[in-house]
């Protein structure tokens, strides 16, 4: 008999040599219905796998991660297959899940076309409705050699050859066909319910330019129609609203090909930069911050001594001045240090908080830059904050509390992550296990729920992660906190502390936008290019219907501009109809038509983004709403 322990903490015995699948069937025949793969003693297995010890058990459905990724390898084992019958003689590459999805890499004399796409997934259809079960083999290393050079897959001859000696050997086989994998998989190809093949691409074979270019196909499956369609619809409306495409179409910013990596904003998109950077420091003043500036270059030994230039030296542009190497800054903390160092502190002085909103540049890969999500030049709303040891659960309290005021502003919902020892860190265990619990006392004294991600903090601390979720469900990684006992360390920062003595300061480290550029991108996308009053570039068009209404026009227009609203006069000699449409497209969010009736009434007939036509208002009432509306930021 051996003993299994579920997931509620309940020991059940079995016979020894149950497989997975049976074990849920016995606990529900509703969770056998939607089981998956299981996870024994931490590793995830098949359904079709033994149980001979005791051990710990979960049964994983389609909710949970590591299910999602054996039901999507699945499906690109389906894809494979369906190709391989479709267009026989193609070899195959590797096919793994990725995140929303799969792909398959693959040698074939035929091109494949969008066109060939549709009979693929047909294909792939009819392969889900045959049910074949998948059945895992083990074999040796000779047989699996022979194997695929018997049936000509050199690139799977070529994995074999590169596996380590010890390396079990397994191959997955549903009908006639048979992949090289380690699984896990799902039981049958029926349990692929919903699938969708999205795109084509090319990939060189091991990522090597050397090698040669494979052809990928990109897919996604899900385990209801129903959310496949989701997806869909979402990866649609992600495409309507790709901030690149908006920020060209509404004038904010752009990419040139003079300075790849390098946003250029147009003047409405600084105003949207100076309203995000003007709301910022508002907040800031209130939190009890001081704003600072720092230097964009400076000298190579600061870097050396801040462990960058060990640490981070590929990502930073270097320079040389007066024969001595210079570094332009990627992060704005090692100037803080030396402003802290400037002047002597005591602990009287705790907290010192100190905001900056800091130009830094990385050397990012041509490959990976992203519009304004992913650029070479960036500004860090950075803060550093300097404080007693017993002042750090209250401080990272309080930057919690100032980033959901942030997030709630804009109507993000978040979650949080919590981020442990990298493997290139700096510092000792036993410091690394201090500031880790401090972050961690923190949010368990906010009630907040957090993901642990295993050694993924900063080189010099752990951190805390926000991640926001925007109105099509995507995540952005944004505010980050991050707790480090090194650098003043590193710097000698000290402090004099009660008893007379010099102390060591502890800092954090934090962002509540991330980067004020990638944060317009994503409010961009967000928002759909349609932003909120207060945040829109152009607040206010008015629109006269004929030439003699134009002076009336003008005298609004102007009154709206002394009272600070951002207004724009529209007097062109075009049908209302077209200058009402090209507003809509601009997404301003009110609109001010004006003709006779309005001239004799001092009234203005309002249509608002969205909405339409709200109707005749007195002028007076409008503009005092409108201004209560950008005030408020509401």
């Amino acid at each position: 008999m051996v003993k299994v322990t579920l997931k509620d903490g309940s020991v059940r015995e079995y016979q020894a040599g149950i497989s997975i699948g049976e074990i849920a069937e016995d606990i529900s025949k509703g969770l056998a219905r939607n089981a998956l793969v299981g996870k024994f003693n931490n590793s995830v297995v098949d359904l079709s796998y033994k149980v001979e010890e005791d051990g710990t058990l979960e049964i994983l459905t389609f909710e949970d991660v590591e299910a999602k990724n054996a039901f999507r390898h699945t499906s690109s084992h389906i894809l494979a297959q369906a190709v391989q019958r479709l267009f026989p003689g193609t070899k195959l590459g590797i096919g793994p899940a990725i995140a929303d999805g799969f792909y398959y890499d693959f040698d074939s004399e035929h091109t494949f076309t969008p066109d060939d796409l549709a009979k693929i997934e047909k294909e792939m259809e009819n392969i889900v409705k045959e049910d074949l079960p998948l059945e895992r083999q083990e074999i040796s290393r000779e047989e699996a050699i022979k194997l695929f050079e018997d049936k000509g897959e050199k690139y799977k001859v070529e994995l074999i050859q590169d596996l380590p000696e010890d390396t079990p050997i397994t191959l997955y086989k549903q009908g006639d066909f048979v992949d090289l994998c380690a699984g896990p998989h799902v039981s049958s190809t029926g349990k692929i319910k919903a699938l969708k093949l999205l795109s084509l691409a090319g990939a060189y074979w091991r990522g090597s330019e050397k090698n040669k270019m494979l052809q990928r196909i990109y897919g996604t499956s899900f385990a209801k129609k129903a959310e496949l369609d989701e997806y869909l619809f979402r990866i649609e409306e992600a495409k309507k609203r790709d901030h690149r495409k908006l920020g060209q179409e509404l004038k904010l910013f752009a990419i040139m090909d003079e300075g790849p990596g390098f946003p250029f904003f147009f003047p409405k998109g600084m105003v949207i930069r100076n309203e995000l950077e003007n709301y910022w420091r508002e907040l800031h003043r209130k939190w009890g911050y001081q704003e600072v500036k720092t230097p964009i270059i400076l000298t190579r030994q600061l870097w050396e001594r801040s462990g960058h230039w060990y640490h981070y030296k590929e990502n930073m542009y270097t320079t040389v001045i007066d024969e001595e190497d210079f570094a332009i800054k990627p992060m704005n903390c090692p100037g803080a240090m030396l402003i802290y160092n400037s002047d002597l502190h005591s602990y009287r002085d705790f907290p010192i908080r100190m905001g900056e909103l800091g130009l830094v540049h990385r050397h990012e890969l041509s490959g990976a830059l992203h519009g304004l999500m992913r650029v070479r030049s960036f500004t860090q709303d950075d803060a550093h904050i300097f404080m007693l040891p017993s002042q750090i659960t209250s401080e990272v309290k309080g930057v919690i509390d100032l980033v959901d005021t942030i997030y709630r502003l804009f109507g993000f919902q978040y979650h949080v992550e919590l981020s442990t020892k990298p493997e290139k860190a700096m510092g000792s265990d036993e410091m690394w296990e201090i500031a880790t619990h401090a972050l961690e006392q923190a949010l368990k004294e906010k009630g907040m729920s957090y993901k642990i991600n295993p050694g993924d903090g900063a080189f010099y601390g752990p951190k805390i992660d926000f991640h926001l979720r925007d109105s099509i469900g995507r995540t952005w990684q944004c505010g980050t906190i991050q707790l480090d006992f090194q650098l003043p360390e590193k710097f000698a920062l000290t402090y004099v502390g009660e008893d007379g003595q010099k102390h060591r300061p502890v800092m954090v480290h934090r962002t509540a936008f991330g980067s004020i550029e990638r944060f317009i991108g994503i409010l961009t996308e967000h928002y759909a290019g349609a932003f909120p009053t207060w945040l829109a570039p152009v607040q206010v068009k008015v629109l006269p219907i004929t030439e003699r209404h134009a002076l009336y026009a003008k005298k609004l227009a102007d009154d709206l501009f002394k009272a600070n609203v951002r207004v724009e006069l529209d007097d062109r000699n075009e049908k209302i109809g077209y200058k009402i449409r090209e507003a809509q497209l601009e997404k301003v969010p009110y609109m001010l038509v004006v003709g006779d009736k309005e001239m004799e009434n001092n009234t203005v007939a309002v249509r608002k983004r969205g909405q339409g036509d709200q109707g005749t208002v007195d002028y007076e009432t409008f503009k005092k709403d409108l201004i209560q509306e950008i005030a408020t930021r509401v």
